[in-house]
């Protein structure tokens, strides 16, 4: 009999999008807290929801298991995790009846459940865990298993059908935490699928926890405005022992903002530059402007930096309060490419009051300095955030994703949603056209490299040249359909997000 089972309920298979990508991640915050638990000396299992085939395995393992709790941690290094979609929620609406049905005490943690403690409390969750839950989760467990007589009531961060407790302050000494339980994963299951589509295998970690900027669409239901980071000699520890149990191709770092703290990325390159491991990683355009740190990103073994270029416009980025220009967005991708390194840009359409011409200028953006890799959505309201708080009124019943392709727009938007995701289409589509385009020429130029996927390329490439102009006179169509969608200015809102013409 197990003490714990511990499980999330993101289900790859339920978001079709990413599961066709396949890089999946093992979720990293569920295996940190695994690990903690089994320092309690609490007997652990895991749910690889990641994996799983749908819900139906998370009753098996309930079964298989037999355990006295059964625990939902999310992982809230997941982007995708704290987007809060429907189907992820159902899963885990589905997967709390199922423990109370074999008559496990349910906990629950993550970004949604500390965003709806009381919908989850509702659907039968003995306890939530609001905010960061490792050390919440650890005093919890060992008061309920009787290991400790502390009273309930004074563990902070909890919320149960008696009330809350007051919030529990994030941890700051991210070294003292174990390492991740990957003995609980079946790594060679991840290895297989990645190396079958990419033909490398790339594991995650993480070196910070939180983020302290003030996008104001951004929300921060674990960690809020906090910031913290490991210690450099730490995260290559956790590197070393990556590679020697389990020989990873690449890492995936899961920060918000990797290398954020002055200082940090020159002091991990000196620990990782005679052996680096290639790594992709999030990071700022403002902060790859300091001195030295595209080239300690390379030296590390940076591969590709993904940036939130959001838009194109200057004041649309001012109106998210994002903190950086579209010149530093030019300047850092320009940077990163002259160091070698692939560039990934993250955009975001749809934001209140962007104009058409505001739009174009972000396309415009994309062509003229073609990013390698780009990440589209639309404007998402998600609660704690000042644009929630904005557009609240404009909310209906509806306020999730399905899963991370829908790219509806919950509140009256500049457009209908049906045109951003013609917008999504087309800008991927362009990009890919263009790449492809380079690379013909490129061995066109060398006929001795041609090879037989260059004629699937021209072929692909054929089919997008074709199809562009009947795609951009779609997207004329959808624009011109009527649709109201005035943001007007009201008390409480930040007067850069209100409706107003660019100039």
């Amino acid at each position: 009999m197990t003490d714990v089972l511990l499980g999330s309920s993101y289900l790859l298979r339920l978001d079709p999008k990413v599961w066709r990508a396949r890089q999946p991640g093992a979720p990293l915050g569920t295996l940190i807290a695994a690990a903690l638990l089994r320092e309690r000396g609490h007997r652990v299992a895991l749910f690889d929801a990641v994996l799983a085939r749908g819900v139906h395995e998370w009753d098996a393992a309930l079964a298989r298991e037999r355990p006295r709790f059964a625990v939902l941690f999310e992982d809230n290094f997941s982007y995708l995790s704290k987007m809060c979609l429907l189907r992820m929620r159902e899963a885990a609406f589905a997967m709390i009846a199922a423990a109370r049905a074999r008559g496990a005490t349910v906990i629950a943690a993550g970004a949604d459940a500390s965003d709806h403690a009381g919908d989850y409390l509702a659907r039968g969750a003995d306890w939530v865990l609001v905010g960061e839950g490792d050390a919440t989760l650890v005093e919890l467990v060992d008061r309920l298993a009787g290991r400790t007589a502390v009273p309930l009531e004074s563990i902070a961060g909890l919320a149960s059908p008696a009330g809350r407790t007051p919030p529990r302050p994030p941890l700051a000494d991210l070294d003292a935490l174990p390492l991740p339980a990957w003995d609980l994963v079946d790594v060679e299951r991840y290895r297989g699928i990645w190396r079958r589509r990419h033909g490398f295998f790339s594991m995650g970690l993480a070196t910070t926890r939180g983020c302290p900027y003030h996008c104001n669409w951004c929300a921060k239901p674990i960690w809020g405005q906090r910031y913290a980071v490991r210690s450099p000699e730490g995260v290559a520890a956790e590197i070393a022992w990556l590679r020697e149990r389990f020989a990873p191709d690449h890492l995936t770092f899961a920060d918000d903002i990797f290398g954020l703290r002055p200082g940090w990325l020159p002091r991990f390159a000196a620990l990782m530059e005679r052996d680096p491991l290639p790594f992709k990683c999030l990071s700022r355009a403002d902060l790859l402007l300091r001195p030295g740190e595209v080239a300690a990103l390379a030296r590390a073994g940076a591969r590709t930096v993904w940036l939130g270029a959001e838009s194109g416009s200057q004041r649309i980025l001012d109106a998210m309060e994002k903190g950086t220009t579209v010149g530093q967005i030019a300047e850092a991708t320009a940077r990163l490419r002259a160091a070698g390194l692939r560039v990934g840009w993250f955009l975001q359409f749809g934001y209140p009051g962007e104009t058409r011409e505001e739009l174009e200028a972000t396309r415009r953006m994309v062509r003229e300095h073609d990013p390698d890799e780009l990440g589209i959505s639309v404007s998402y309201p998600l609660p704690g955030t000042r644009f929630f708080e904005a557009v609240r009124d404009q909310l209906g019943a509806r306020r999730n994703w399905v899963d991370s392709d829908d790219l509806a727009m919950m509140f009256r938007g500049p457009f209908p949603t049906a045109f951003y995701r013609k917008v999504h289409a087309l800008t991927h589509r362009e990009l890919k056209l263009r790449r492809g385009l380079r690379e013909l020429r490129a061995a066109g130029r060398r006929p001795a490299s041609l090879r037989p996927r260059h004629l699937r390329l021209a072929a692909a490439t054929a089919v997008r040249w074709a199809r562009l102009p009947a795609d951009r006179r779609h997207l004329e169509r959808l624009a011109a359909r009527p649709h109201d969608g005035t943001l007007p200015f009201r008390p409480g809102m930040p007067r850069a997000m209100a409706a107003t013409p660019a100039e």
